[in-house]
């Protein structure tokens, strides 16, 4: 014997609950011929009749009343885990994989989890900091945080953060034993700490831009990094010179411990954009984690 199918199983509760085949038809929405074929191909399949049907009433024969005793809490508790389901599968859950470089993760992704965790519990966001411009489609991964001029043309990307600027900034002790550099070429003539990024292949040129004039130096130092903390704590340190994000040592320059120099040469740059694959691809998760990232001018 084949087993029956789901729809199979509920009309017949329908038609066994309300005793007729005109009102059961009008709540599933089919026709009284097709609901009554249906019926009867399923009385087929199981060999016992599970209905009497006369030309005023249907009512359930013996057979027909135990299954549907049998059936009736059981097509409700699935019916009840299929809405659950739905539900689910709308509400924003699972887990969200990002890559991003150190900066982007500290400035722009950490402050905007903890409201965005509150608000979706059964979402888990896992951020992997990397500095080299990774194939988030080969690696896996749902998004990518990138500046907006690096981002691929095939890519969807949502803009998550103001422009950045750059500061080359060193301690006051530093500065107590050298003259501050005035063009971006006087920086040949000091102690800078570089960055390596698996990007450039190698260290990291220092990119300079005034009045449309843009240059890029090649510095020299005895200390390199591809850490953003140990930049700026080595030149808290007077170990040397660092060129970092100007968000990151705004307070400590404000605060007399390391002093900016070159200003006049640390133009604003597109910042950092959130970029995946495809809109069709979105989770419900995802697509929340884009509205909370999206940057909004006041």
């Amino acid at each position: 014997m084949s087993v029956p199918s789901f729809d199979d199983l509920a009309a017949f509760a329908h038609v066994a609950k309300e005793k007729s085949f005109t009102r059961a038809a009008a709540k599933l929405g089919v026709s009284q011929s097709a609901l009554s074929q249906t019926i009867r191909a399923l009385e087929e399949r199981l060999g016992i009749r599970l209905l009497t049907r006369t030309t005023r009433s249907v009512s359930p024969t013996e057979a027909g009343d135990r299954l549907l005793r049998t059936l009736a809490p059981r097509l409700e508790e699935i019916t009840a885990e299929l809405g659950a389901l739905t539900a689910l599968r709308d509400r924003p859950a699972g887990t969200i994989r990002i890559t991003a470089g150190e900066h982007a993760a500290v400035s722009v992704l950490q402050p905007a989890l903890p409201d965005f965790l509150r608000q979706y519990p059964d979402v888990t966001v896992e951020i992997i900091v990397d500095y080299g411009l990774t194939d988030i489609v080969a690696e896996r991964f749902d998004a990518g945080v990138r500046l907006g001029e690096q981002v691929a043309k095939d890519m969807i990307a949502a803009r998550i953060g103001p422009d950045m600027c750059m500061a080359v900034v060193g301690s006051p002790a530093y500065f107590a034993e050298r003259a501050p550099p005035v063009v971006p070429q006087d920086l040949t003539a000091h102690n800078c700490i570089n960055m390596r990024l698996p990007t450039y292949g190698g260290l990291f040129p220092w990119e300079f831009e005034k009045e449309g004039r843009e240059i890029n130096v090649r510095v020299d130092g005895q200390l390199v990094f591809n850490n953003l903390a140990l930049r700026i704590n080595s030149a808290l340190d007077g170990l040397g010179l660092a060129y970092v994000p100007e968000d990151q040592v705004l307070d400590l320059i404000k605060a007399g411990r390391l002093v900016r120099v070159l200003q006049d040469w640390s133009e604003p740059f597109t910042g950092y954009h959130l970029y995946y694959p495809s809109r069709r691809q979105s989770s419900p998760a995802m697509s929340a984690l884009v509205t909370a990232l999206r940057y909004r001018t006041v």
